[in-house]
């Protein structure tokens, strides 16, 4: 199926841990070129996230940015450093044995030593299990995007090689006439000229000028390119390259075309069929 190379999505997981996120964005590239951007907490994922883009992807310049919001301290409840409360009360009754008049030490006090209350800690391993969930489903979701700018991409693409068959169909129809017209043209220029020559000579001249002005050749490879285009464009793998290989070619054949032509016709034909392949180059410059 073709597939755009522009998307963007944004996909986000709310949980008791807090808040994660990831956006994709994605443009036109001849290559797969991933640039992520990442907390530090989730760092050590940023491997194994390519390797999942790039099993998904196959062109395109994309920007990751994965954003995790930890829940307020308030909400997920505070927890006691009972190791730390422990040494400090040892240390506390082995002070109070060397104090005359020890003061009274409260549970207020031992809560103020720094360290005491600690915020629930987030589970890891669950956190890094669901970014890199949420990054399959950010990746579906961009793929679906680009597989329905895709489709429409092919349908433009297929109108224009449509119009580029008519316009290969109405040359074909008028060549024939162009080329006995313009046999006509040298047979009379010849007589206002009133030069002698040999008539095996001059069908020589006038066959080599014809042969230099006859387009079939060039048409029937414009018909082979837009038959491979219409091919391709079925395929299910990525087809972008071939498509612009078949844009220069099209592109190519069209030049040839207009530098033969030796009729208003033919070069009304030729520089259509240049404005319809350069249609199709900008679509296809933004396929996968």
């Amino acid at each position: 199926m073709i597939r755009s190379m522009t998307a963007f999505t944004r996909q986000t997981n709310e949980a008791l841990w807090g808040v994660l996120s990831w956006e994709l964005r994605s443009v036109n590239h001849r290559y797969l070129e991933a640039t992520l951007r990442m907390p530090e907490e989730l760092r050590a994922l940023e491997m194994v996230a390519r390797e999942r883009i790039s099993k998904r992807l196959k062109r395109g310049k994309v920007d990751g940015f994965l954003r995790f919001q930890p829940v307020e301290v308030a909400s997920t409840g505070l927890q006691l450093n009972r190791g730390l409360i422990a040494s400090l009360l040892q240390a506390n009754d082995e002070i109070e044995a060397l104090m005359e008049t020890p003061a009274r030490t409260g549970p207020l006090d031992i809560l103020r030593w720094p360290g005491v209350l600690q915020a629930a800690e987030t589970d890891l391993s669950e956190l890094k299990k669901e970014t890199l969930a949420l990054l399959d489903r950010a990746l579906d979701d961009m793929i679906e995007t680009r597989e329905r700018e895709g489709a429409g991409m092919k349908g433009i693409i297929e109108q224009r090689c449509d119009a580029m068959a008519a316009e290969v169909v109405k040359v074909r129809a008028v060549m024939p006439g162009i080329l006995i017209a313009q046999r006509e043209k040298i047979m009379s220029r010849v007589a206002e000229l009133q030069v002698e020559l040999e008539p095996e000579r001059l069908a020589q001249e006038i066959a080599m000028i014809t042969q230099k002005s006859d387009v079939a050749e060039e048409l029937d490879r414009i018909e082979v390119h837009l038959e491979e285009v219409r091919r391709v464009l079925g395929q299910s793998e990525p087809v972008g390259r071939r498509l612009d290989f078949l844009m220069q070619e099209l592109n190519r054949e069209s030049n040839t075309l207009g530098s033969k032509s030796i009729s208003t016709e033919s070069t009304s034909v030729a520089v259509e069929m240049k404005v319809l392949t350069e249609q199709m180059r900008e679509q296809v410059q933004n396929i996968e």
